[in-house]
């Protein structure tokens, strides 16, 4: 047997399972769920999509080139008056005029020099509504451990349940045994035996429910962690209280991000009702040029090149900027009445975890005085029953009494640590 444990051990290593004989915590379980949910994968998109946001804001300072091309025909153009072309006329000058077929082809530049803060607003902006979307991914989150705790604390039920179930299973068998003992000698009649024995097969009935259950729950559990529970027991939670009550939630962090996210808002409207300035510069090559008196004389395309600096002003926003600035402050104090109702919500839940707590915790001081009675009344009746002294009803009775007395104390002391975990959960400690 100590070899074949110790093969079973090196297999598991070899093969990356679980090793014979290792526990797992629940608080082990919260985290292999957290790290394979999908979800967890949404906190390096959110970087990557802030990142692109922030590179995109910060190549608006990039100087703008644009490159065109244009030719036009109208049915005017520019000309001499006519006593000045015949004056040029006689001087032996020949004046064209400009063309009615105009062309050029250039490149247009410009450098943003300040953009009134626009830019510092929108990466601010970005970054709160990053920090946002990850607070609640993390509430998300968050919530996933409530169904790990729930499986977690079914398969510590169903397991203590069927080791309950175990015992009377064998307290049957040995009184059967007995019962068939009697049969044979004539101390007993085939109804006593029969009535044991269907007593038997429906326990044993329960026993496979509950490792259906069992099964059922450990599944649930191997396809939230991502891996299996193999031969690994679930250790018993800590029983012990937090020692502060005081909510950490993720909850709390989203609410503080959706204020920092209005904030922001708030903040991008001052930019907008802020001047701009920029430089330009523009050259291209065509007919006519800037020199129109040149391109009238000769007709020739040439280069001509434009530089300078620009101002804009749009006033518009300073008609929306105090309902834009109200919005926000609405925002925020939504936000914040959201965030009252989670906190007294959180706070009766704690009180009413903490009033479980106590009650189970008198409910179970009694429970092993239960226990050990009917324990003795099921002796007294076997007692009874080896004596020659026959009460099948009586018998069945008594260990299903003492069979339910168990299951109730085991029940009660999962209870009391579920309400501590929940507890535990409710306040995040």
């Amino acid at each position: 047997m100590r070899y074949l444990k110790l093969f079973l051990m090196s297999a598991a290593l070899l093969l990356g399972l679980p090793a014979v004989g290792a526990t797992i915590t629940l608080e082990r379980c919260v985290e292999l769920a957290r790290e394979n949910y999908p979800l967890i994968k949404q906190y390096g998109i959110i970087d990557r999509m802030v990142s692109l946001s922030l590179s995109d804001i910060n190549r608006g300072w990039l100087p703008r080139v644009g490159v065109y091309a244009q030719g036009t025909a109208q049915n005017a153009a520019p000309a001499f008056p006519d006593m000045l072309g015949d004056m040029l006329d006689r001087m032996g000058q020949s004046v064209a005029g400009l063309s009615k077929y105009q062309w050029k082809a250039g490149i247009d530049v410009s450098q943003t020099i300040w953009d009134g803060g626009a830019s510092k607003a929108e990466r601010t902006l970005e970054r709160a509504k990053a920090e946002q979307s990850k607070a609640s991914v993390e509430v998300e989150l968050y919530g996933l451990g409530a169904r790990v705790r729930e499986l977690y604390f079914g398969i510590l039920l169903m397991r203590e349940q069927m080791a309950g179930n175990s015992l009377t299973i064998e307290l049957l068998e040995n009184n059967h045994g007995k019962m068939l003992s009697m049969l044979a000698n004539g101390t007993a009649t085939q109804a006593d035996a029969d009535m044991v024995e269907a007593e038997l097969l429906q326990l044993r009935q329960r026993q496979s429910e509950a490792e259906g259950a069992f099964d059922a729950y450990a599944r649930s559990l191997e396809i939230l962690i991502g891996e299996p529970l193999g031969e690994r027991e679930l250790e018993m939670p800590s029983a012990e209280l937090p020692g502060l009550l005081v909510p950490e939630r993720p909850e709390q962090r989203l609410y503080e991000a959706r204020i920092a996210v209005n904030d922001a808002r708030a903040a991008a409207v001052e930019p907008s009702v802020m001047p701009r300035f920029s430089f330009f510069a523009q050259g291209y090559y065509g007919n006519p040029g800037l020199d129109y008196f040149k391109s009238m004389m000769t007709g020739n395309p040439s280069l001509n090149l434009l530089a300078g600096l620009k101002i804009t002003w749009n006033i518009d926003s300073f008609y929306t900027r105090g309902n834009s600035r109200r919005r926000s402050r609405l925002d925020n104090l939504s936000v914040e009445a959201e965030r009252g109702a989670f906190l007294l919500n959180t706070s009766l839940t704690t009180e009413s975890d903490l009033a479980k707590i106590k009650a189970m915790r008198n409910i179970i001081s009694d429970d092993r005085r239960i226990v050990a009675l009917r324990e003795s009344v099921r002796r007294a009746a076997e007692s009874r029953l080896a004596n020659g002294v026959i009460d099948t009803n009586a018998l069945l009775t008594k260990i299903n009494d003492e069979n339910q007395a168990r299951l109730s104390a085991v029940y009660h002391e999962i209870q009391l640590l579920q309400n501590i975990s929940n507890l535990r959960h409710n306040v995040n400690r």
